[in-house]
């Protein structure tokens, strides 16, 4: 749905009216909270454009007519063929697709290095610590049944990540149920010569057995998220260690249905099973692609995206690496025709998970110095439809992983509960936020957020205490299972996602004096929102009998958050500070505090 510009203006200016007199009514002890808040979740609820908003729309309806979700989903097709571990052949296959796509848009290869061009890239290489890894086939049965428990054409993921190959032409062996693979469990039962077979992750169990002689492992572990009951022939990967070439085995991951089968069967007699796996096990190098659009005035200064190369499945990560590789086609296609000509640095960079990304920060102390924003694009494509799933967006370290409460959860993928210590207070996550939003005001796009919870390439940024975010999709049915195929991957989630991340870019890495402006009106909108729905809560919770003082506190946190995260936009204009922009940025931080010190006096 596209919205007029001057009937959404009106309706803004309606819901403006309503959050100026709640504050008011707020700071002066007039009205209820509550019914404030109901107000302006009403009046925003219309087809409103706000002034920020108008003032970005030009630049997202270039993107809208630049992005081709097309490309970007060709790229997923080549990409998702390939079981993918950095350094084999289709790590580096995928590597090498997204090369030419850089070369084709435009893209030089460096020789001197960045400044070479306003549009170069590179391959960075580095030696491998241990042997890369990748499957070629496998085959699991019960001696004595003519069908197969499993096989490799149709159960991709039945190998366990560094599972050796089995000897030339397969073995034979008497499977022993161990349990969860406890040691206990393992030392109940003679493993010597057979097959060790463990309702637990492989790995859990991997080592144990090697010490003990066992000449395979076979695991069963799957999540209640992916409904294994449902989907009984599907299969989330493992890894197991890498010990050595000469102590390695080989290791199968069994599906619900396998699993089930081969239980119902050790309950009627012993069994032994017939396995072949054939894997590769060879030294090779890591391959880090990394493209960059050179800044004018702050070209030390940058804007980093990071999309990771290896996993298997299509959403994950092969949606992300598409996804880039659209986003650096049209940036260096706007640049070429001086549509935009961005003050800082856009760098593009596809590699390992977290390890490109982390190298990449800690190797080059003066450039990492220079990164004022990551942004982590993993599992951006998925048709929530058929996935269970919804597109959200990782916020950084904020009072929410502390007090996760109201509309905010975690994921099941999980996190750890955070210390006030923990928070990493910026204007970021409400940057990127917003312009998700505003991308939605197009097709109804649902925006969500989810407390801080790490595993991705955000975390490298964090860890050095750079702002870092995390673009993605959860909770996944298919999550890193063998059913995470082209046909769940969505090219409108990918174009949302493409055109956002762009807008979020462009309008960090050349922002001035008007553009800062509307990011500090933009974020006092946030806060405001943010400690009214806090104080609803905190309200409520006292009303229940909570402590006071502790949701006071709440609140308190919350407003210094924001306070702190309006100090950061100080290094944001591309040509300085202003006085204006001071002044603004001032008013900003102390109307938020009265605010804060208000809503804190009516819990009391």
């Amino acid at each position: 749905m596209r919205y007029i510009h001057h009937s959404s203006h009106s309706a803004q200016t309606q819901k403006r009216i309503c959050m100026v007199a709640a504050l008011l009514s707020l700071i002066l002890g007039l009205g209820a909270v509550a019914t404030v808040h109901a107000q302006a979740v009403i009046t925003s609820s219309a087809p409103a454009m706000s002034v920020a908003q108008l003032h970005f729309e030009p630049q997202y309806r270039q993107l809208r007519h630049e992005f081709k979700a097309d490309n970007a989903y060709n790229t997923v097709a080549f990409v998702e063929k390939y079981w993918r571990i950095a350094g084999n052949t289709g790590f580096n296959a995928s590597i090498h697709h997204v090369e030419k796509i850089l070369q084709d848009a435009g893209y030089q290869k460096e020789v001197n290095g960045e400044s070479d061009s306003p549009l170069t890239y590179r391959i960075e290489t580095k030696k491998m610590k241990r042997p890369t890894w990748e499957p070629v086939d496998a085959r699991l049965s019960i001696v004595g049944d003519a069908t197969p428990l499993l096989s490799f054409a149709s159960n991709r993921n039945m190998i366990a990540v560094n599972s050796a190959s089995t000897p030339e032409g397969g073995v034979e062996a008497e499977v022993v149920y161990v349990g969860k693979g406890s040691a206990a469990e393992l030392d109940a039962k003679e493993v010597q010569g057979k097959i060790v077979f463990v309702e637990n992750g492989a790995g859990a169990v991997y080592g144990q057995a090697v010490k003990r002689g066992a000449i395979g492992v076979v695991a069963y572990a799957m999540p209640g998220y992916t409904q294994p009951q449902k989907y009984t022939n599907s299969i989330q990967f493992q890894t197991v260690p890498y010990l050595d070439a000469k102590r390695q085995i080989w290791s199968v991951v069994l599906s619900y249905q396998a699993k089930e089968k081969l239980k119902q069967a050790l309950s009627k007699s012993s069994v032994k099973l017939a396995v072949k796996v054939e894997t590769k096990l060879y030294e090779s190098e890591e391959l880090t692609l990394i493209a960059n659009v050179r800044g004018r005035s702050l070209a030390d200064q940058r804007f980093v995206f990071s999309a990771h190369v290896q996993e298997p499945g299509a959403n994950d990560n092969a949606t992300g690496v598409g996804t880039l590789a659209e986003m650096a086609r049209v940036t260096a296609k706007l640049v070429q025709q001086k549509t935009i000509a961005p003050e800082r640095t856009i760098t593009f960079m596809w590699g390992d998970e977290i390890n490109s990304t982390a190298r990449y920060i800690a190797e080059n102390p003066q450039r990492a110095a220079g990164i004022q924003w990551g942004l982590s694009l993993d599992m951006v494509g998925e048709d929530v439809s058929k996935t269970g799933g919804s597109f959200l967006i990782e916020k950084m370290p904020d009072p929410s992983a502390i007090w996760t409460r109201g509309n905010e959860k975690h994921t099941e993928w999980g996190g750890s509960v955070l210390k006030e210590s923990d928070m990493m207070p910026n204007y970021f996550t409400d940057f990127l936020l917003n312009r998700c939003r505003q991308q939605a005001l197009e097709n109804g796009w649902q925006v969500n957020a989810n407390p801080y919870e790490g595993g991705s390439d955000h975390t490298p940024f964090l860890t050095a205490k750079i702002p870092g975010l995390l673009m993605w999709h959860f909770t996944d049915t298919f999550y890193h299972t063998d059913l995470d195929r082209l046909d769940k991957v969505s090219k409108e989630e990918m174009r949302n996602v493409g055109i956002s991340a762009l807008a979020t870019a462009f309008g960090l890495t050349s922002a001035d004096e008007t553009t800062v402006a509307h990011i500090i009106d933009e974020l006092l909108a946030n806060a405001t929102d943010r400690l009214l729905t806090e104080f609803a809560l905190s309200e409520k919770a006292v009303q229940g009998g909570a402590d006071a003082a502790k949701e006071k506190h709440i609140i308190e946190v919350w407003a210094n958050w924001y306070v702190q995260a309006f100090e950061k936009v100080r290094a944001l204009p591309s040509g300085g500070m202003t006085q204006k922009l001071t002044t603004r940025l001032q008013s900003a931080q102390v109307e938020l505090n009265m605010l804060s010190k208000r809503l804190q006096s009516k819990l009391m």
